[in-house]
């Protein structure tokens, strides 16, 4: 990262503090239409204000404490005027915060998986007859949101070909991997990302040297293996945070990331131990479509809450 990214940041995490103070004097909206500010304030602001409204499930909103969405997002410069497509968005927990941030201005596509596919695992089409049960029961949210069947292999329909300006993928790369699709998984990430798109990532971490076809069994993934895939579809390693670390998981349950909440694999066994520890350790990766360049706008990483650490 050269002298002149550098001298842009610091200059930016200035001015984020200010918006961040200005933020906790702002009045919590509904998180849809009636906020009464101008289209152009901060766009942390609007994704605060999406994730403390009423449309959001209680259960949901208790995960915040461990998900963090308002840094993750900010974290990854999501915009309000963006097309993002969010990968296998199980029964829309990322969405509730989304697809208000979007509805006006940009778009949002979900991939979820395809109930038209034969054998595959029942949690898949309980979490898609959800997803659309929820669309369905709120438009004022989310009429705009374009869903799309998406279960790789045997389905591969993302979107055309350069059309998406940021592709968001939480908790999923364990399960490609177990599945031998990983790579081409990653490869259609770069398809359909615009040149300079942005890929947000969130995964379970395993601890660094483990051996994924291992550690993906239980959930978890080295945090250098995820970086060899999008490497190796096109991506740049952009930057890091830890926003979704957690250090009271040792990684080591005897039902891998099932163990923790808010699965709790184990019922009633040791389940105070594992509330105490919380949701697992997580890396939180930002990558772009191709080489990063004095162009790419980094100071959308400075955001207040994304404790941004700039890739080498």
């Amino acid at each position: 990262m050269n002298n002149t990214h550098i001298k842009s940041l610091l200059a930016a995490t200035s001015c984020a503090l200010l918006l961040s103070a200005s933020a906790l004097a702002q009045p919590v909206t509904d998180g849809v239409d009636n906020d009464p500010r101008p289209s152009g304030w901060d766009l942390t602001q609007k994704i605060e204000a999406a994730t403390y409204g009423s449309h959001r499930s209680p259960e949901n909103s208790a995960r915040d404490q461990y998900r963090h969405p308002i840094g993750t997002l900010s974290f990854f410069g999501l915009t309000d005027d963006m097309t993002v497509l969010e990968i296998w968005p199980g029964s829309g927990w990322y969405t509730e915060i989304l697809a208000p941030v979007l509805r006006k201005n940009g778009k949002l596509i979900v991939a979820s998986y395809d109930p038209n596919l034969p054998n595959q695992p029942d949690y898949r089409y309980q979490l898609h007859k959800e997803l659309m049960g929820k669309f369905a029961g709120n438009p004022q949210v989310y009429d705009q949101v374009k869903a799309i069947a998406w279960s790789d292999p045997q389905t591969q329909s993302l979107n055309a070909a350069g059309q998406v300006d940021m592709i968001l993928t939480f908790r999923s790369i364990h399960g490609w991997i177990n599945d031998g699709v990983a790579k081409a998984v990653f490869e259609d990430f770069s398809e359909v990302l615009k040149p300079g798109g942005r890929l947000g990532i969130v995964q379970h971490r395993a601890p660094a040297g483990s051996d994924p076809r291992s550690s993906a069994e239980m959930g978890y993934v080295p945090e250098a293996t995820v970086i060899e895939l999008a490497k190796a579809a096109g991506f740049s390693l952009v930057s890091k945070s830890e926003v979704n670390a957690n250090p009271a998981d040792d990684h080591d349950h005897p039902e891998g990331v099932w163990t923790l909440p808010p699965s709790l694999r184990l019922g009633d066994r040791n389940r105070e131990e594992y509330l105490r520890i919380g949701e697992s350790d997580r890396m939180t990766l930002l990558f772009v479509k191709g080489e990063v360049t004095d162009g790419w706008d980094l100071t959308l990483l400075d955001r207040p809450g994304t404790d941004a650490v700039l890739a080498p």
